[in-house]
């Protein structure tokens, strides 16, 4: 048997059900990138393109055939988001190493920022345009029903990624809603390994949450003090001791530059949304 056809066929028993030895590795992999991206390193992107792969040919189990009848159901949507995780994942790779390079920071990748409220009305607009466009198409092309289900954990995996990629806050708690409902669609479907992942997960995700905000405070703290070395200096520039932001008396656009890197269009904007 050769290497490939053991990844393809090779099952694990667990708690009574047959797991497929893939499903195992491509959410081994996912969790690699999860926690890669909760420490904001750059290799979380790469890592995460492996789990994509071979949990793309999990939920195409009436396309790559295995011995077990238990992995047939085709879940379009969940195998499609693994190809928008490969093709947004390699932007975000780009992306996030180029603002290392631009960083004073060797080994941070990105500085969590919130995405402001117009983003935000825009990823739930987003979530809900995309569900309901989606779910016709998915049913069309038959798959696993609650379809509308499969539907909404695309959409919410595209926002999200595309959330990290950027650098919000927020994309964790989009985690979570895709969590809430992958979990009991995952089981209903028999994919019992990732549903359990799910709720890993979940879990995981409100944790990333609080280390991003903690990490966004933290941060713009050093910039206070890189901007204004000299206690007497921050206090002449109405910079208060305790500062937490750079929304202060006397910040200037260099202060978040020192950070972010150069402006992009939309930073003033969120700047003041925020």
């Amino acid at each position: 048997m050769g290497v490939l056809q053991w990844l393809l066929e090779s099952t694990v028993s667990i708690g009574g059900s047959t797991v497929l030895v893939r499903e195992l590795l491509g959410n081994l992999f996912g969790l690699l990138s999860a926690l890669g991206g909760m420490c904001r390193r750059v290799w979380a992107w790469p890592v995460g393109i492996v789990g994509n792969v071979l949990l793309f040919t999990v939920f195409l189990g009436s396309v790559f055939n295995t011995s077990s009848a238990e992995h047939q159901t085709a879940m379009l949507g969940q195998a499609g988001r693994q190809v928008m995780f490969v093709a947004v994942a390699i932007w975000g790779w780009w992306r996030w190493a180029e603002t290392r390079k631009r960083s004073a920071s060797a080994d941070r990748a990105v500085l969590p920022v919130w995405a402001g409220w117009r983003a935000r009305i825009g990823l739930v607009l987003g979530m809900v345009i995309g569900t309901v466009a989606l779910t016709p198409i998915f049913r069309a092309l038959g798959s696993y029903e609650p379809v509308w289900a499969d539907a909404w954990i695309f959409t919410g995996s595209l926002l999200a990624t595309y959330g990290m990629a950027r650098g919000w806050v927020e994309f964790w708690l989009i985690w979570v809603a895709v969590d809430l409902v992958g979990v009991p669609l995952l089981i209903s479907a028999g994919y019992y390994a990732t549903a359990g992942m799910y709720v890993f997960y979940g879990i995981f995700t409100l944790i990333g949450f609080f280390v991003w905000l903690r990490a966004r405070s933290r941060e713009q703290i050093v910039t206070v003090e890189t901007a204004y070395p000299d206690v007497a200096a921050r206090s002449e520039a109405g910079v208060p001791d305790d500062a937490t932001g750079l929304n202060y008396p006397g910040a200037h656009a260099s202060d978040r530059d020192a950070v972010r890197g150069p402006s992009r269009p939309g930073d003033e904007e969120r700047d003041d949304q925020s």
